[in-house]
């Protein structure tokens, strides 16, 4: 597969008034990370999912500094530190970062002592600390401590015979000064949470709803621990780590061998981050920060509890009257005859997950592949899917019955490279036939295919082309679409792209298809200059795109000459931007919108006004150099003119003044709209959505 490039205006010197016209993308994802904040600050959202809004606030955060931050810092060791397309240094945006980084932690922390916590307590459920507990309560935890913590935990003291130990990423643990009473010595000790015990440990024996840190029922056992020593102090600490991967494809006769290799290295990747508890004394501060070598800016003083992450285990707690309304998917009308073969056969199929049902769609759909006795084999792409995936069981279902199973599993889907190794297994050892990919890319489009023989013995085949994972457990919170489809040139594309992907095929062209990376770029950029064409004709031209990333600059720029040649853009962007709307003379004529809420928005959607026939996309890729370079990436067009309305109203429905959004300025902040000028709440486009049918339906 081979990349095309075009021009970008900076060749061609039409951007040069324009220095600053990019952002940093670090900043746009910490801004994406300040709207996931502000929804938990919102009093107006149920309880319990302000909770949850923390909790997904600081994974967020996790994944930032060990992919986003390492990244900066691995171009200083490297001495790559040339300045970003913004003109920041990577020391100087490495500071900027840790400046915004702090001050979000702060308002985090505000947060969840001054607003969550108290509103929870207020219901019944309270996260206390040891000192607040009750005599009863506490004679509990001593009982938990002895049959559930006790076994687990092992101190390790640091002294000239034992070596400060190594502190894996992400771990909770104890920083423990000791006193002999023998000699009044005093030495540091280390003792780590097992991450086997849950964050919270939920006091159940005394009625339930309280909740206390699993490292204050350590704390407080540490005598047990340090027996015959005066415990003097302790305090809690977290290290976060560089969890980047790297390995050479090229150099390597095992992809699945050496990347689990380099899995067991990713404990061991540097430091990016150091919290500790705001009450901990400056001299294990001191121990710890000359033991891990962290610098100033990498330290985070938090008064506690540590790891928010773990709220996520009482926003699960079962009060219905805390939590979002129970969500109830529906079946796609065209589905509703039973015959899905012949529903997709007789017409393109749209589904809009999760208002319409995964399980009783794309889940159905593999399923009665395996067992229909006219199909004769399936190919499918596995990027990230569940531990108890029924995707993945039909799949061996349908190898036992003898079909022809081809699946790619992309192992190299960071954070999930050991979940899909251990799937892989699995289907070799089902009989389905296993690949990987290409090598260099990693392969992301979200496809399916299914050959069927008719009643006249033709093979007929069945795709999917969808824009989120084949993932039964994230399909119920990540919005996403999916074009089920017989038609002949989406089949042959699908046919061609899976043989690129198995083989050395190496086709690049295709009908319905827009593919990453041979011409993905391309041809969004065609589509882009025929805006451009129109406008200056005097005929109809905007554009909208829906993403969950835009950073890529050579896109951007083409945006930036629509807008300055009189294209109305609106871009529904979910995470990091790096564009900047309404500056006069280069962006006035783009809006940037965000949509964030009870579900992730994750699909992607692309659409071009065409004159007077649109041309509407879907598809897996975001506007990022990785998915238009570095991944095979697919996009499909909707060609059904009543599919292509609803998702154009969709996005009108995004970029509405009634609608509740947040607002991008040209300096990348944001602002929420909530309420009209009249003080009227706007509307919720999730909450549209559920009671929407002709939005919500897109086969009605």
């Amino acid at each position: 597969m081979s990349t095309e490039t075009a021009p970008t205006p900076a060749e061609t010197g039409d951007a040069e008034p324009f220095p600053d016209r990019f952002m940093d993308r670090e900043e746009g994802w910490l801004r994406f990370n300040q709207r996931v904040l502000e929804l938990a600050e919102d009093e107006d959202v149920p309880l319990l999912e302000r909770a949850r809004f923390l909790a997904i606030f600081s994974s967020n955060l996790d994944e930032f500094f060990m992919v986003r931050v390492a990244g900066l810092k691995r171009r200083l060791a490297t001495g790559l530190s040339v300045p970003s397309a913004s003109g920041h240094h990577p020391r100087a945006l490495l500071e900027r970062v840790s400046l915004f980084t702090h001050e979000l932690v702060s308002r985090q922390t505000a947060c969840f002592k001054e607003s969550v916590a108290p509103a929870l307590a207020q219901e019944g459920i309270g996260i206390v600390r040891w000192n607040e507990l009750a005599t009863g309560e506490r004679e509990y935890l001593h009982g938990y401590f002895d049959r559930s913590v006790y076994p687990l935990v092992t101190p390790f003291a640091v002294d000239s015979a034992h070596p400060f130990p190594y502190i894996s990423g992400r771990s909770l643990n104890l920083a423990v000064t000791v006193r002999d009473p023998g000699d009044d010595r005093r030495m540091f000790a280390r003792v780590k949470v097992p991450a086997s015990l849950p964050r919270f440990i939920e006091l159940t024996e005394h009625g339930g709803g309280r909740y206390v840190p699993v490292e204050d029922i350590i704390a407080a056992h540490l005598p047990r621990l340090f027996e015959g020593m005066e415990v003097v102090e302790h305090h809690a600490f977290r290290v976060t780590r560089n969890a980047d991967l790297e390995v050479d494809e090229d150099e390597t006769d095992d992809l699945v061998q050496s990347l689990e290799n380099e899995l067991l290295r990713r404990r061991f990747g540097p430091l990016v981050r150091l919290e500790v508890e705001e009450s901990i004394s400056d001299a294990v501060l001191t121990i710890l920060t000359n033991e891990l070598g962290a610098e100033d800016e990498e330290i985070y003083r938090v008064p506690g509890p540590l790891n928010l992450s773990g709220l996520s285990q009482i926003a699960d707690a079962d009060r219905p009257d805390l939590s979002h309304q129970p969500m109830v998917p529906v079946e796609p009308r065209a589905l509703t005859s039973g015959d899905l073969f012949a529903a997709v056969l007789e017409r393109e199929i749209l589904v809009h997950h999760p208002y319409e049902s995964f399980a009783t769609t794309t889940e159905r759909f593999l399923a009665l592949a395996a067992t229909d006795p006219k199909v004769v084999a399936i190919k499918q792409t596995l990027y990230r899917t569940s531990g108890d995936s029924p995707i993945v069981e039909s799949l061996i279902e349908a190898a036992r019955e003898g079909k022809e199973v081809v699946v790619l599993v992309e192992v190299k889907a960071r954070f999930d490279e050991q979940n899909n190794i251990q799937w892989a297994r699995k289907l070799e050892e089902a009989g389905c036939h296993v690949v990987y990919g290409v090598i260099g890319l990693k392969t992301h489009c979200k496809l399916s295919m299914v050959i069927r023989q008719d009643d006249e013995g033709l093979l007929r085949r069945y795709c999917h082309i969808g824009t989120g994972n084949y993932n039964p457990s994230t399909a119920r919170v990540y919005e996403d679409l999916g074009l089920f489809s017989a038609a002949a040139d989406v089949g042959e594309d699908v046919s061609d792209l899976f043989n690129s992907l198995t083989g050395f095929s190496h086709g690049q062209r295709y009908r319905r298809l827009m593919v990453a990376p041979s011409g993905l770029r391309s041809g969004l950029l065609r589509h882009i200059d025929t805006e451009i064409a129109n406008a200056e004709k005097g005929e109809p031209a905007r554009i909208r795109i829906k993403v969950n990333s835009l950073v890529d600059e050579e896109i951007i720029d083409a945006l930036y000459r629509a807008s300055r040649s009189g294209v109305d853009v609106d871009l529904w962007v979910r995470g990091s931007c790096v564009l900047r709307p309404g500056v006069p003379g280069l962006s006035e004529n783009i809006r940037v919108r965000s949509v964030l809420g009870r579900f992730l928005e994750h699909s992607r959607v692309f659409v071009f006004a065409n004159g007077r026939r649109p041309q509407v996309w879907i598809g897996s890729a975001d506007l990022m150099p990785r998915n238009l370079d570095r991944r095979v990436e697919a996009l499909v067009r909707v060609a059904d003119p009543e599919q292509c309305g609803r998702l154009v109203a969709l996005m009108d429905l995004a970029m509405a003044d009634s609608t509740s959004t947040w607002h991008m300025r040209p300096d990348g902040t944001w602002d929420r709209a909530t309420h009209d000028e009249e003080g009227g709440r706007l509307g919720d486009l999730q909450e549209i959505l559920r009671g929407d049918r002709h939005l919500r339906a897109v086969d009605a």
